[in-house]
């Protein structure tokens, strides 16, 4: 073979060569593409809500092998008899059936009771009419007159439980106005205005404004913080709805940023000195006075994603790995021990490792790097003129995620009280997307400030056992029940 048909073979390989990495480029773009259409709530941070109703998605959850339903011993719900009721009804029979003989004086024998709890009939309202007496001294003739208490300060008005009955139906439940106004027209025959309703949500607002900042004081100094953010609509533009919360204490804030300006108007993550608990989103990392432990439900669902449409066998293995490991956490707070034993979390991350090396060895880093600088000439070997770094797949980027981050992806190791996933901050937010699908959309910046406010003091108080409607009379008492801080 002479040299210059060797150098054509050559130049023909080397363009051989080119056609298939740039259509290996094409087919991987195209496939990136359809799995991106297959992403659901199972295998990204996608809301169950964007399902729709047509996929069935596969849970994350091992199977327990329990049939469904209630369990032996769980804690029930049933209705028992009271000691004292309202009221009571005897049901006494007229006649023996034997020998007919009245029964109205006999003597009874023995009560079986069994109770009705009802509402009562025609639920109306109770019109209490307050009047100031004038009364005039007998001695020097000096009138001197009655005071009003606090809840009669006009002609007339409707009382704090009305007040409280109403914005828990707004903000609690939510219903529109126009399906509040409904109700309570139907139970009282008398229709609300509608901006007698948002004046309430307003003075709420204002009387829990102070609580708000108690809540906020309390989330800074707690050992766990959970973070989460999700878009809502407020006057026709995107703005983002921000939640911190723990177990206890729930605060809401609604920003028209997502990242660190949010973060900073908020004023909780600047000065926190725990363990923050959030999903990937950069801006939390960008605080450096906390522990930062990322939610490893997420990572489970994109290595769901892997495993179904790029068929990464080390994405099935570091789940299992990852569920052995919630296995191990879970067995050791029923103990009662504060970390898991050194030999047993030296074994999970060396297995950790492994599984990670392997995903590096078949995700190789892309072949070419961007080049920077202007002009696409020169630089470190780049293609095509383009500047910054080249995308890379998907399963790369979680790899490296999961080994760069792993003090942050594994910290739940080192320390029982930091949870295995963001759950809490993410069941937090449900409220508000469901406000969202009823309502569509926050009409005011203050009308979403107000929800805020009073969806936060609700969580709050929620999950530490209190009625809410009590709580909300006596927001409009004046004398608004504070949730603990801890």
């Amino acid at each position: 073979m002479t040299e210059e048909r060797a150098a054509e073979l050559e130049a023909e390989n080397a363009a051989l060569r080119e056609q298939v990495r740039a259509l290996l480029e094409r087919v991987q773009a195209l496939e990136a593409r359809l799995a991106k259409e297959a992403k659901d709530s199972h295998n990204s941070s996608k809301p169950p809500s964007s399902d729709g109703l047509k996929r069935k998605t596969k849970s994350l959850r091992a199977k327990s092998g329990k049939k469904a339903g209630g369990q032996i011993g769980h804690r029930g719900e049933t209705l028992h008899l009271v000691a004292t009721p309202d009221a009571v009804v005897e049901h006494r029979p007229r006649h023996c059936p034997q020998r007919q003989t009245p029964l109205e004086d006999a003597e009874v024998a023995l009560r079986e009771r069994r109770q009705v709890h009802e509402l009562p009939p025609g639920v109306r309202r109770q019109i209490t009419e307050h009047q100031a007496l004038h009364v005039r001294c007998p001695r020097c003739a000096q009138v001197s007159v009655g005071a009003f208490p606090a809840e009669a300060s006009s002609r007339a008005q409707y009382g704090a439980q009305v007040r409280a009955l109403a914005v828990y139906l707004v903000e609690q439940q939510p219903l529109p106005l126009g399906r509040v106004q409904q109700l309570l027209s139907d139970l009282w025959r008398r229709r609300l205005g509608r901006g007698t309703l948002v004046s309430w949500v307003q003075q709420a607002a204002r009387v829990l404004a102070p609580v708000e900042r108690h809540i906020k004081t309390a989330l800074v100094q707690a050992a766990v913080l959970h973070h989460d953010e999700t878009g809502v609509r407020r006057g026709g533009r995107l703005a983002w709805a921000h939640v911190t919360s723990t177990s206890w204490l729930t605060h809401y804030a609604i920003h028209p940023k997502r990242g660190r300006e949010a973060l900073e108007a908020i004023g909780i993550l600047p000065t926190f000195q725990g363990v923050s608990v959030p999903d990937g989103w950069g801006s939390y990392r960008a605080y450096t006075a906390c522990r930062h432990a990322l939610c490893t439900v997420h990572h489970l669902r994109e290595l769901t994603f892997l495993e179904e449409q790029y068929h990464q066998a080390w994405a099935s293995q570091m789940k299992t790995l990852l569920r052995e490991m919630k296995a191990a956490t879970d067995q050791a707070r029923r103990s009662a021990d504060v970390c898991l034993p050194p030999a047993e979390r030296a074994d999970f991350v060396a297995r950790s490792q492994a599984v990670l090396a392997a995903g590096l060895a078949a995700n190789p880093p892309p072949e070419h790097t961007r080049r920077g600088g202007r002009g696409g000439r020169g630089g470190r070997g780049g293609r095509g003129g383009q500047r910054g770094r080249v995308a890379q797949s998907p399963a790369r980027n979680l790899l490296e995620r999961l080994l760069f981050q792993q003090d942050q992806v594994l910290a739940f190791l080192d320390d029982l009280t930091i949870p295995f996933d963001n759950n809490q901050a993410e069941r937090d937010l449900r409220g508000l997307k469901i406000q969202q699908k009823v309502s569509g959309c926050f009409r005011s910046d203050w009308g979403s400030e107000a929800d805020a406010t009073i969806r936060g003091y609700l969580a709050s108080l929620r999950k530490q056992g209190h009625a809410l409607l009590a709580a909300l009379t006596s927001v409009f008492a004046g004398e608004p029940l504070y949730p603990a801080s801890a």
